[in-house]
């Protein structure tokens, strides 16, 4: 029996009353990015999801409100600003403060691998890495590290699974161009925000999106390659989850006891869905240990990211054929 670990006291955030500043004070865009990290750094905020630290938050939010694409920052950063466009920041900075909530919810925007994704409270905020390998081994938009497809024009079927905001399945409509997307969640309103974000890219006819648990909406169908990024956080995660992460959907955390409930149901039927040489992705975070002692007969590659060392791995189909 697994016991699980006894819930720290909950950080309580004090909600600060914003001081007195006069849109005349801060000028240009980099002294309200400026002031937002002081403010950021005196509450303590967490930051995981799509920004790593307060200046790229701040920089993400002066931008979004602004209506510029981060890319554009540094062509404005001097550029001085309109009083009724530093009301707009300072308000989207006191409700960052002051909500609990993750930036992108504040704007309903979130940019993966240089594409924008809607995203509100109805799904996780996405910050896959499996974005970003998509790009650097299966021949995608980098395409010049070693791949672990032969040709990404070849790949005809590509399943993922429990797609929230359906970030995933339209990058990997990009990194595979002739690919079909079969992407299912078990919750209607995850699947919601992926419409909308399906529609935003013009992708209806080529990413499906499905209601169901697991494998159970697309039968008996085989797929070239199975991408993953399920719940995953443990027991002891789940009780120290920041405010930001406790403003999204539970479901899309919560991993079971040591966390890796869904994962294990994921492997287990892989391998009735996939072709002969197909392949599956999946992310775990921190379960590599966890992972590796339940099935130590099973040769995970461990892929890392510019961020992340041993949090994702591939498995070829062969690699998951019981003996």
């Amino acid at each position: 029996m697994v016991k699980r670990a006894k819930a720290p006291p909950k950080r309580l955030r004090v909600r600060s009353k914003p001081p007195k500043v006069s849109p005349g004070e801060l000028l240009t865009l980099l002294d309200f990015v400026r002031y937002a990290v002081s403010r950021f750094n005196e509450a303590k905020l967490t930051f995981a999801h799509g920004t790593t630290d307060p200046v790229a938050e701040a920089a993400f939010l002066v931008c979004e409100t602004l209506h510029l694409h981060p890319d554009q920052f540094d062509t404005f950063a001097t550029a001085r600003l309109a009083a009724h466009e530093a009301r707009s920041i300072l308000e989207v900075i006191d409700r960052r403060v002051n909500s609990g909530k993750p930036a992108a919810y504040l704007v309903n925007k979130i940019y993966m691998r240089g594409l924008p994704f809607y995203v509100d409270e109805r799904t996780i905020v996405p910050r896959s890495f499996i974005g970003e390998l998509l790009d650097s081994h299966f021949g995608g938009q980098d395409g010049e590290g070693p791949s672990l497809v032969d040709d990404p024009d070849a790949v005809e079927d590509v399943l993922e699974l429990c797609t929230g905001s359906g970030c995933l399945a339209i990058l990997a409509a990009r990194a595979f161009p002739n690919a079909q997307i079969d992407a299912v969640d078990i919750s209607r309103d995850a699947l919601a925000v992926a419409a909308r974000n399906v529609g935003e890219h013009g992708l209806q006819d080529r990413v499906m999106l499905h209601r169901g648990d697991l494998y159970a909406p697309i039968a008996n169908r085989h797929y070239d390659l199975i991408i993953a990024n399920p719940p995953y956080v443990d027991a002891e995660g789940m009780a120290g989850l920041p405010p930001e992460c406790r403003a999204e959907p539970k479901l899309a955390f919560d991993g079971g006891a040591d966390g890796l409930d869904v994962v294990r149901r994921i492997l287990d039927q892989a391998s009735h869905h996939l072709k002969s040489e197909g392949g599956l992705l999946c992310e775990i975070g921190r379960c590599r240990s966890a992972l590796e002692a339940a099935y130590p007969q099973i040769p995970f590659l461990w892929l890392d990211t510019e961020e992340s060392e041993g949090e994702v791995f591939w498995l070829a189909a062969a690699d998951l054929q019981t003996p």
